[in-house]
């Protein structure tokens, strides 16, 4: 199990909001991920000239912006049962979104901080 990228992410219904405030921070979009969870949702990484970055994620079903550690690994389900067996739970049952380039979904911890974690997918 190895981390291969560690930032925040914000999951919010106003992220037009959050994208644009970022922007007038200096921030820019690196990469722009559409079509998840059935083309409901989009994910835009944004990074600043110091290397900073940040994910903003869209999402209409949220109450409330959620904001968590967004954790690139290269093994999902090693991480994923390592992290279930530290008490973390997900949210969702068992629900994991699944795309042509990566595995993500969120868990939470005892004390209650967030991880939102990905596996991309090479090809």
């Amino acid at each position: 199990m190895k981390i291969t990228g560690f930032c925040p992410i914000i999951v919010s219904k106003n992220w037009e909001e959050i994208v644009k405030l970022f922007e007038d921070l200096g921030f820019e979009k690196c990469h722009t991920k559409t079509g998840i969870e059935g083309g409901n949702n989009t994910n835009y990484n944004l990074k600043d000239a110091n290397g900073n970055r940040i994910n903003v994620a869209s999402s209409e079903k949220i109450p409330q912006d959620l904001l968590a550690i967004n954790m690139n690994v290269d093994d999902f389900d090693e991480t994923y049962d390592f992290l279930i067996s530290k008490g973390f739970v997900n949210p969702r049952g068992d629900k994991v979104t699944d795309t042509s380039s990566s595995r993500a979904t969120l868990l939470v911890s005892p004390s209650g901080f967030a991880i939102n974690l990905v596996e991309h997918i090479k090809k």
